[in-house]
C-alpha cells in the first residue's frame, strides 16, 4: 500500500502534534483504532464521532495496519 492512497490521513504540526489525523480534524487515527481494539464498533464511533464517514474507519484501519509491517517490534511473552 502507498500513502497516496490514504488520502484522508492528514500530517500537520499544529494539529495533535502532528501525529496522523483525519480529513485535518483533531480526531487522530490512533484514537479511532484504540476505540475499536477496545470493543466500539463502526457505529459507535461513527455516533461519537458524528462529523467523521465510514471510509475515515477504514482508512485509519489502513495505515494502522501499514505502520504495522513498516517496524517489527519485539513482544516478550508475560
Amino acid at each position: 500500500m502507498e500513502l497516496k492512497q490514504l488520502d484522508r490521513i492528514t500530517f500537520d504540526p499544529a494539529i495533535m502534534g502532528g501525529k496522523p489525523c483525519m480529513r485535518g480534524m483533531r480526531v487522530t487515527v490512533g484514537m479511532i483504532v484504540g476505540m475499536l481494539a477496545t470493543g466500539h464498533d463502526k457505529a459507535a464511533v461513527l455516533e461519537l464521532y458524528p462529523y467523521l464517514e465510514p471510509a475515515d474507519i477504514d482508512q485509519a484501519l489502513s495505515y494502522a495496519a501499514w505502520r504495522a509491517q513498516e517496524v517489527e517490534t519485539r513482544i516478550d511473552a508475560a
